[in-house]
């Protein structure tokens, strides 16, 4: 019996489950472990013998440190003992002993170590799991919506509001869905919120209607049982991001590889973790990234004409959850000033439900920016998969990966291309991004206090007591109204979009900038008073929120009158 997608967005691309790439792979996942086990291990033989040895050695050491310094319930129960005989192996047979024995046990602990590794990295996609994840937050989230919306729980039933109202889908969606048929689809998404994973997910199949993708889940969201129950059977192959050593992140780099080379596709957040300080992200960590420049010439190295796209995804938010936590973070890792950090309780059930219930109670939407689709290389293409070039020439991409008349592996070659995609991706992050009213009014009322106190550095005007202070509503109408000038230039020259809100009257902007902004926080970064006046009771998640907007020299074309910050 053919199963239904929500109705709630597009038809699904691929309505067949059975026919999804993902779906695919996890039926055929004990051969696919051989694979990776197989192409992990040729890479590590290659290298000299004591390289392999030091490799060995070092991967020894880390893990034991691990074991005793970061401990975690999900950690297998026979760790200790696993690594102790690899330990004991490897001294016995390979330290100091002649190069063909040393070599032979290298290889044996090797492949030991990594079938360990893709066996706990390797994930499956169970069809009953994701069509009860499917209905169950379809149902959820859709009645939560209409409960929530009129604050009523009579209306639990309802059907007035929808749920695609609040998931806004915006860009090259229509493109983005073509290219599903044409090749293997690869979605970079900027990262703020625990929330984005569940989300993106939810939106790409009941509002985009697109195939579920393979996705990295930490594993330390598996050391809760219900959550690891889901996770195990929805197509996520779990990282542990406290193992560094060189044969946990190869393995990790081949299951990528090898997963989009069998046409799975794949989403991963190239920033590596959320934005601590609310910026988007600049700086891409390209390990993963470079699995899909190494997938797409192995793809034709085997004769193969299919092609890897890759997807910017940009996500708006009103409010993160986290952002007090995030940004606590960020301020103590620069150095400048102590903080006492914060506690990342967000996987708390009563948090989950009550941040939902705000959500959508107070009416705020997340906006889902798709960005230009590009080719492994960064040059754009269009919904039939062709690539072109800057000056819009159409190119045959397998050329660029051929030397001396064939398609060859060319590792430094390699890594320009996928430096030269992480920069292209960033650039798309900028001009994709869609802002917000509540990003507009966070950043001209930050500006507005850094104005006023031209003598302070970041750090002491964190600390500048929030009650004392009075946003002048001349100064925001003045600033907002420059930079919302400033932004349609932006955007008639495609260097940023706009939100519609940002069209309205300066003074509904700001009213909805405001009373969208930082929801859910207990102090507000931007509130009115009863009588009118825009005060913040947290000058540090309001910095927080303005750091959306760095990156666009904005603050540099403000026109500054006289308008003082009022004392309360």
């Amino acid at each position: 019996m053919k199963q239904q997608p929500p109705r709630t967005g597009y038809e699904h691309v691929i309505p067949e489950i059975e026919d999804w790439p993902i779906y695919q792979l996890s039926e055929d996942r004990r051969r696919f472990i051989q694979d990776i086990d197989a192409f992990t291990l040729k890479r590590f033989m290659a290298l000299p013998t004591a390289q392999q040895t030091d490799i060995l050695s070092k991967t020894i050491y880390r893990e034991r440190i691990r074991m005793k310094e970061e401990p975690w319930k999900v950690d297998p129960p026979n760790e200790r003992q696993f690594w102790k005989k690899i330990q004991n192996e490897l001294v016995g047979h390979s330290l100091d002993r002649g190069e063909e024995e040393a070599k032979r046990t290298n290889q044996e602990l090797m492949q030991r170590i990594i079938h360990r590794y893709s066996e706990e990295i390797v994930g499956t996609f169970r069809k009953k799991t994701f069509l009860f994840a499917r209905r169950f937050l379809t149902l959820f989230f859709t009645r939560l919506l209409n409960t929530a919306a009129g604050r009523n729980i009579r209306r639990f039933w309802g059907s007035k509001h929808r749920l695609q109202d609040r998931l806004l889908v915006r860009g090259h969606v229509e493109t983005v869905r073509k290219l599903m048929t044409k090749g293997t689809v690869v979605i970079v998404p900027t990262h703020f919120s625990n929330l984005d994973s569940i989300l993106i997910g939810y939106a790409l199949d009941a509002v985009v209607g697109l195939p579920s993708f393979s996705y990295g889940a930490g594993l330390n969201l598996y050391n809760t049982g219900y959550t690891a129950y889901f996770m195990n059977r929805l197509g996520a192959y779990r990282v542990d991001r406290r193992k560094k050593n060189p044969i946990y992140l190869e393995t990790l780099k081949a299951v990528s590889n090898l997963s989009i080379q069998r046409g799975v596709n794949s989403l991963f957040f190239p920033g590596g973790t959320r934005s601590r300080s609310g910026t988007m992200e600049k700086h891409l960590k390209l390990g993963l990234m470079s699995t899909a420049v190494e997938a797409q010439r192995s793809t034709y190295e085997q004769g193969e004409d299919r092609k890897v796209y890759i997807i910017p995804l940009i996500l708006g938010y009103h409010f993160v959850l986290e952002a007090q936590f995030l940004i606590d973070q960020h301020l103590k890792r620069m150095g400048k000033e102590r903080y006492i950090r914060s506690k990342d309780d967000f996987y708390s059930l009563r948090k989950v439900l009550k941040f939902a219930w705000r959500f959508f109670s107070e009416e705020n939407e997340i906006t889902l920016s798709f960005g230009q689709p590009m080719d492994v290389l960064g040059n754009y293409v269009d919904e039939n998969g062709e690539s072109y070039d800057k000056y819009g020439n159409r190119i045959d991409l397998k050329e660029y990966f051929v030397s001396n008349g064939k398609v060859s592996a060319d590792l430094q070659r390699e890594s320009e291309y996928t430096r030269h995609l992480g920069e292209r991706i960033v650039e798309r992050y900028y001009k994709d991004n869609i802002v917000l009213t509540s990003h507009l009014v966070a950043f001209a009322a930050f500006q507005i206090l850094k104005n006023k106190n031209p003598r302070l550095d970041l750090y002491a005007l964190l600390r500048l007591p929030p009650d004392d202070y009075v946003f002048p509503k001349e100064s925001m109408r003045s600033v907002v109204g420059q930079l919302r000038d400033r932004l349609m230039e932006m955007a008639e020259k495609g260097e940023i979009k706009l939100s519609e809100q940002l069209m309205w009257d300066v003074d509904r902007l700001i009213e909805d900038g405001i009373k969208r902004l930082g929801t859910y926080h207990l102090a507000k970064p931007l509130r009115f008073t009863k009588n009118g006046q825009i005060v913040s009771e947290s000058f540090k998640v309001l910095y927080f929120y303005h750091n959306r907007l760095e990156g666009y020299q904005l603050a540099q074309g403000i026109q500054w009158k006289q308008y003082a910050l009022e004392m309360v």
